[in-house]
């Protein structure tokens, strides 16, 4: 029978337990969505924004793969371990999905380039949890890495859709 429900997938990795692989989880799905968004974007992109574009497929391709591979890897500390030792996790990460359901209606540069604010800032806050919840430095590292980049380009295309103000001062949060 066909339904807007989807079948379960049994097969699908679930999210993990602990909090600090939890929001890595949770932000790798959020890369997932945003580099689906970017196709979207693209489609009704001018030129003229093209390379930021490109630039942002790149930058979330590339974000997604190491942070997939931090995941898997299972080599975060996880609190309190004796001397030096790392506590190894077998992390699955989350897959893909076949589509995504976008939060506005793309009909123009101007919705594109909004969708791309709002993927952005999505984005940020996948990557403040990541940095909250983190209990090892290589984790927090790359989450606020992470997080910076996520807020830079929310500001460009910020500045391409004309409104103020261009940033916050926190991103990711609701403060």
């Amino acid at each position: 029978m066909t339904s807007v429900e989807p079948t379960p997938d049994l097969d699908m990795p679930s999210r993990p337990a602990d909090s600090a692989d939890g929001a890595l989880y949770d932000a790798i799905a959020t890369e997932h969505a945003t580099i689906y968004g970017y196709g979207l974007v693209s489609a009704h992109s001018p030129p003229d924004v093209n390379w930021l574009v490109s630039a942002s497929f790149a930058e979330h391709r590339e974000r997604r793969e190491a942070a997939i591979a931090l995941l898997e890897k299972g080599e975060v500390e996880k609190g309190e371990v004796e001397k030096g030792e790392v506590e190894k996790g077998e992390v699955e990460p989350p897959l893909p999905a076949a589509g995504y359901q976008v939060p506005m209606r793309v009909d123009d540069p101007r919705d594109a380039a909004k969708l791309a604010v709002r993927m952005e800032k999505d984005g940020a806050a996948a990557w403040r949890a990541v940095v909250e919840q983190a209990t090892g430095t290589e984790g927090r590292a790359f989450g606020l890495r992470a997080l910076t980049e996520s807020a830079v380009a929310a500001a460009r295309w910020t500045q391409i859709v004309g409104t103020d103000p261009v940033t916050v001062a926190f991103p990711g949060g609701n403060e």
